[in-house]
């Protein structure tokens, strides 16, 4: 048996022998809590910072939490001692400035409390200045030629709006303070700052739609819940995957016998292993504030889904980057590994992230909630119209928010809507957009009740439209749905790009409404004036039917709505001279700011594409390559003895003999083709490197792949050297 085979089959032993009660208690829970007990425990939340600062100091800061006003310098000192104090008390020896650069990660330098003094003792120290800025190296970070290398200073800002909190780990207790991180030069080289931005934008447009209204609203924010999408492999599978381990999903595998066919997997008894995965996962996640709530299998096998309540955007997005980052410690402490890869497993459902996405006041009122009666809720309805005029101009913007080679594998696959952007409203609201464009809108569509046909069954009350998980877009009762981003991804670029887009569509819906009743016009009468011309000019967007079907390729394309079915189609789209004035009129993007986006997603891509090829090649060379030749050789061996031995030997065995050495020769050749393409690359800007990565490497890579996962289907399972699919998926 050769090493990579019994690396392989030790992984097997070592799983099937663990026990799942080996696993301790979560770190820092020295006895059980209660879920109130738990909740925020770690975070220096409002009722923390209340009891802890001076009656002046809070309202100073409630003003820049609650309305946005300036941050008095003043208010920082104060509010850096208390933070101290309290992450000290905690257990916490550094503090960190948390943010979130372009790599789509988040990054953090520790620092110690500590001081010495001239006494030669020490002191603990934590200023309002250290609170406020951080200056970690900027050079080091993607930026996408905002930064040369040799132009270092970068900084951090503090975010007061999303809440600051202490890091459990093995090692100590860190206190993490959200910032912002921008260049020496003032541009963006985060994810955070835009949102930000973008958030401040969309809030001007909606208060002067809500002032028409006679709504004192001071500020509207963004609201996002994004449903997370994993896989969990045990972690000896995976450290016997090279591919796993450098790309996040497997190069090589063959289709098992049973995958997701029978659908016994989605909704079903969570595994024990897993279960106590996900209750040590929800304690840490309660004790950072993140309002997780559900938690189920998914389609395919060995996935699964958590997902958490509403909050604003922008914490939303914090509190899922520790999704990601706390998900993946506690897996690690199970002796699992958690893939976030839109597709880890060929010929299996990939994974996603849905972002709820809505708008709220700071009263509390969501502004697409849609009411009883929303035919008669002209507030909802222009918000409504507002989100369908946006999508409808920007769709191409959205798909380029979702951009990567991660979600290239998914997106249009049977588990993903297309590529194509569309909006699903749902039959009552697609009533009530008809009675509009008709002349206006006159009855809402109820939804009623249904009975089961069991006397002991309840009567249930019935929505009144179908869900549709076709739908890139969807509208699901008081929210859009965001069904296309990928599982990996931060939900901040695609939270920019529908907060700007949104924004700009109730930007030229205000000034409308504004003229109009400043000329002492009616409100009502000029919304009712206004209604059908948006939907009639946006309907072209709206689709309630089969998103997977080739029909709808054909009508969206008569409707003339994009279809940019991989990243390369798409990025270009991000520095037109139509997202470049949209960006830059609301202060979200430069157009520097933009193309140095657009440089990184293109160099991402291709480096990715590079670290795949080059890794299907060592696996081909190194593994699949000497394990066929083994068994060439005992094949050949065997046969040869028979000869010998005056034994008439089989035409089926000869054959076989034939088809392995004929696949191990096509394996070699086409592994040879993948080499020198990796190897060459076009001449030409970036988009032309990465142009050539997917109409040259990708074929040549996936070549490769189709012989060594034939290679599988021949080679004995004693000297096969990689985990099988039916073992990483199914062995829990």
């Amino acid at each position: 048996m050769s090493t990579k085979s019994s690396v392989r089959q030790s992984a097997v032993a070592a799983l099937t022998a663990a026990s799942a009660a080996s696993h301790g208690q979560p770190i820092g829970s020295a006895k059980p809590r209660s879920l109130r007990e738990l909740f925020g425990l770690n975070v220096f939340s409002d009722d923390v910072m209340r009891a802890r600062l001076p009656e002046g100091t809070y309202k100073a800061l409630q003003k820049t939490l609650k309305k946005g006003a300036p941050l008095d310098p003043t208010v920082a000192d104060v509010v850096a001692t208390a933070m101290k104090e309290w992450a000290m008390e905690k257990g916490a020896t550094h503090y960190t400035h948390w943010f979130q650069p372009l790599t789509g990660l988040t990054a953090e330098k520790h620092d110690s409390f500590l001081v010495p003094d001239e006494g030669g003792g020490a002191l603990t120290e934590f200023s309002g200045k250290e609170l406020v800025r951080g200056e970690p190296d900027a050079s080091s970070f993607p930026s996408g030629g905002i930064r040369a290398t040799f132009e270092a200073r970068g900084y951090t800002a503090w975010d007061p709006t999303s809440p600051a909190f202490v890091l459990e780990a093995p090692g100590g207790t860190t206190l993490c303070i959200p910032t912002a991180f921008c260049s020496w030069t003032g541009e963006a080289l985060d994810k955070k700052t835009p949102l930000l931005r973008s958030m401040e934008a969309l809030s001007k447009q909606a208060l002067r739609i809500l002032k028409l209204f006679g709504s004192s609203a001071q500020k509207v924010f963004t609201t996002a819940g994004p449903e997370q999408e994993y896989f969990l492999i045990d972690k000896n599978f995976y450290y016997a995957r090279p591919d796993l381990l450098n790309a996040g999903r497997t190069l090589f595998g063959a289709k098992p016998p049973k995958g997701q066919e029978l659908e016994d997997h989605y909704f079903g008894a969570i595994p024990d292993r897993v279960l106590a995965f996900m209750l040590e996962s929800e304690t840490e996640l309660y004790k950072l504030g993140v309002p997780v709530k559900t938690r189920h299998n998914e389609v395919a096998p060995a996935q699964y889904e958590l997902a958490p309540i509403f909050e604003n955007a922008n914490v939303a997005t914090d509190h899922n980057m520790l999704v990601m980052e706390t998900m993946k410690r506690v897996a690690d402490r199970h002796g699992l590994q958690l893939l976030l890869h839109e597709k880890p497993f060929a010929g299996v459902n990939g994974s996603g992230k849905h972002v709820n996405w809505s708008m709220a006041d700071d009263q509390g009122n969501n502004l697409l909630k849609p009411g009883d009666t929303p035919h008669e809720n002209a507030q909802f309805l222009i918000f409504l119209a507002a989100v369908i005029s946006a999508v409808a101009k920007h769709g191409d913007l959205l798909r380029v928010a979702i951009a990567h080679a991660g979600n290239d594998h998914r997106l249009g696959a049977n588990e993903a809507p297309p590529a194509i952007i569309s909006i699903f409203l749902g039959d009552m609201l697609q009533d009530i957009v008809e009675q509009i464009e008709a002349g206006g809108a006159k009855s809402t569509k109820a939804g009623g009740t249904m009975t089961v046909g069991v006397t002991a069954l309840p009567t249930l009350p019935r929505d009144a439209g179908d869900r549709n998980r076709t739908s890139p877009f969807a509208f699901t009762g008081n929210k859009f749905e965001f069904r296309a981003v990928g599982s990996s991804q931060s939900i901040a670029g695609p939270n920019v790009v529908l907060n700007t887009i949104v924004c700009e569509a109730v930007d030229e819906i205000a000034t409308v409404l504004e003229t109009a009743v400043a000329a002492g016009k009616d409100l009502n009468t000029e919304i009712q004036a206004l209604l059908p011309k948006l939907i009639k000019a946006s309907k072209h967007v709206i689709f309630n039917g089969d998103g997977y079907s080739d029909e709808w390729h054909a009508e969206a394309a008569k409707r003339g709505l994009p279809n940019k079915r991989n990243t390369i189609d798409s990025l270009p789209d991000l520095i037109t001279p139509k997202s470049i004035a949209l960006f830059g009129k609301y202060g979200v993007l430069s157009e520097r700011e933009l193309h140095s986006r657009y440089e990184i997603l293109l160099e991402s891509y291709k480096k990715t594409i590079n670290i795949e090829s080059q890794l299907t090649a060592q696996i081909a060379r190194r593994q699949i390559l000497p394990a066929a030749l083994r068994y060439q050789a005992e094949l050949a061996t065997s046969i040869g003895a028979l000869k010998s031995a005056g034994v008439m030997i089989p035409p089926s065995q000869a054959e076989l003999l034939a088809e392995l050495v004929s696949t191990i020769t096509d394996l070699q050749s086409k592994t040879a083709v993948l080499i020198k393409a990796s190897d060459e690359h076009s001449d030409g800007d970036s988009l032309a490197h990465a142009t050539y990565s997917r109409d040259i490497v990708i074929p040549a890579m996936n070549a490769v792949r189709v012989i060594g996962d034939k290679l599988e289907g021949l080679v004995p399972d004693d000297l096969w050297p990689l985990p099988t699919y039916q073992e990483m998926l199914f062995i829990k």
